[in-house]
């Protein structure tokens, strides 16, 4: 799923109006529509509403939502800014068929009220849509600050006022934080980072069948990574075939004391389904993963800590979990690299052992594939203010020194060296914990191995990851999940790709 900048959108709502033809008070019923259903399928336990509407076209989707749920039963208030100020054309037609209803209350909005709604009462914020280039200021501002304090679920349309759609505003602003955000037809790139995403609660994304056309057809260098771009990727596996179909995957890392990182991408690589899985690790692991990891051959690289990093030409290596910066493992580490081809997945103490040297960079070989956390990125790039300016440096690295960039955060972001970003929607807090990078990368070590393209492997990686956290999380909850839950549900989410090939058969 793309996702579009403000501009695109009203574009494709102007195309989609030239298209069909619909006129532009059809779309916005068609939107409201859409926002009134969803709020009354799932709001059955909550009868009133109290809605917030702006002048625009975002308030203009919020009169039509109110009276289309008080056709529906619900108990509705509306708040305007002034009705005696200028409408835009369609939502002074939503006005109007407000008014036009008896029973139904329409007043002009106090930011100085308290408004004590009780517990049932639920907020709908219908102030300001995607059109937003500025903060909320005078009585916008003083409302949104007021409705901040109460508890009652507050539901955003389009997006939560005060938010842009496209950009992080550089002073700190006031925005509604909603409970749900229910948006139209795609994500919205603030929903996506983690200073402004804080405010959109849980997205829903309707479709309000907006022309297809326009999106098969708009370039955009950002995109969701949903079902159907994962169901475009995922090969299943071939009945007549053996372990040299699915290649060859090697973890190196591991040290003393960090054995266990070793251990983990160890059995996600395996779990991945690499036709054969090796780790190349010191020899105080030998009995850890030799116990833990039957299934994988053991290659002996060091006593203590790893000085050698000889390893077989066909195999697809993943170095970094519990490496350690040890001098001998860092200065046979950038020899190892020297002489490597290969694209690669690197991750922990291989970034933190080549980001103390820029320099190290360049011996990184093209398309290989590298996962820092931000603190990790900005060892190796230098920091930067926020998310937004951080993944725009990640594009700019990705492309100068040709490498796939998984930027690991809440939606981890794929970068690749043509500047493409793939934000990534599965996976939950309970991935905040140690070992959980040391299984992406052997997700994505056994992934590459099986001949998966870079960018394949990252997209389907960082989705199989977020996919089996989200499973461990429902088993296990997200404050108790461990990694090694996370491990153990991977074929829980190879089980439903599986189905979901067959039924696309």
């Amino acid at each position: 799923m793309k996702v579009f900048r403000a501009e695109q959108i009203r574009s494709w709502d102007q195309f989609t109006i030239s298209q069909e033809p619909v006129s532009s008070i059809q779309l916005m019923e068609r939107a409201s529509m859409a926002v009134a259903h969803w709020i009354s399928e799932h709001c059955k336990n909550h009868k009133k509403l109290a809605v917030f509407c702006g002048n625009g076209n975002n308030g203009g989707d919020g009169l039509a939502v109110a009276r289309i749920l008080y056709l529906k039963g619900f108990d509705v208030d509306v708040f305007v800014s002034d009705s005696k100020k200028k409408f835009s054309e369609d939502a002074s037609v939503n006005l109007k068929r407000l008014r036009d209803l008896s029973g139904i209350s329409v007043r002009k909005f106090d930011p100085k009220e308290q408004y004590n709604f009780d517990d049932k009462t639920i907020i709908i914020d219908a102030l300001f849509g995607t059109g937003l280039s500025r903060p909320l200021e005078g009585e916008y501002k003083m409302l949104v600050e007021q409705l901040n304090t109460k508890k009652n679920i507050k539901i955003s349309i389009d997006v939560p006022s005060g938010l842009s759609a496209d950009e992080m505003f550089d002073h700190d602003p006031v925005i509604l934080k909603a409970d749900y955000t229910l948006t139209f037809q795609c994500w919205k790139k603030t929903f996506l980072h983690p200073e402004t995403g804080k405010y959109s609660g849980k997205i829903i994304v309707l479709d309000i069948d907006l022309n297809k056309i326009y999106a098969d057809t708009t370039d955009s260098d950002y995109s969701v990574i949903d079902d159907q771009l994962i169901s475009s990727i995922f090969v299943p596996r071939q009945e007549f075939s053996h372990k040299g179909s699915y290649g060859k995957a090697a973890i190196i890392g591991g040290s003393y004391g960090k054995i266990g990182a070793a251990v983990l991408a160890t059995k996600s690589a395996l779990k991945t389904g690499a036709g054969l899985t090796f780790t190349l690790a010191p020899e105080c692991g030998y009995d850890i993963l030799q116990t833990s990891c039957p299934e994988a051959m053991f290659i002996k690289g060091g006593e203590q800590f790893i000085t050698n990093f000889e390893i077989d030409k066909d195999i697809t290596c993943g170095a970094g979990p519990g490496l350690g910066t040890h001098s001998g493992t860092e200065k046979d580490f950038l020899n190892f690299l020297k002489d490597y081809s290969k694209p690669l997945i690197l991750d922990a103490d291989a970034l933190n052992i080549i980001s103390k040297d820029k320099k190290n960079l360049k011996l990184i070989p093209e398309k290989s594939i590298i996962t820092p956390h931000p603190k990790e990125f900005e060892r190796l790039f230098g920091s930067t203010d926020n998310s937004f300016k951080r993944l725009e440096m990640a594009r700019k690295k990705a492309k100068d020194l040709g490498l796939y960039i998984v930027l690991k955060d809440h939606h981890t972001q794929v970068v690749t060296p043509e500047g493409k970003v793939f934000y990534n929607i599965t996976g939950n807090a309970g991935l905040a914990k140690g070992g959980s990078g040391d299984i992406l990368t052997g997700i994505l070590t056994s992934l590459l191995a099986q001949k998966y393209s870079e960018e394949e492997t990252c997209i389907l990686g960082v989705w199989l990851h977020g996919r089996a956290a989200d499973i461990a999380s429902e088993k296990h909850s997200k404050e108790s999940m461990l990694p090694t839950d996370v491990i153990d549900a991977l074929g829980s989410v190879f089980e439903e790709l599986n189905r979901k090939a067959e039924r696309n058969l």
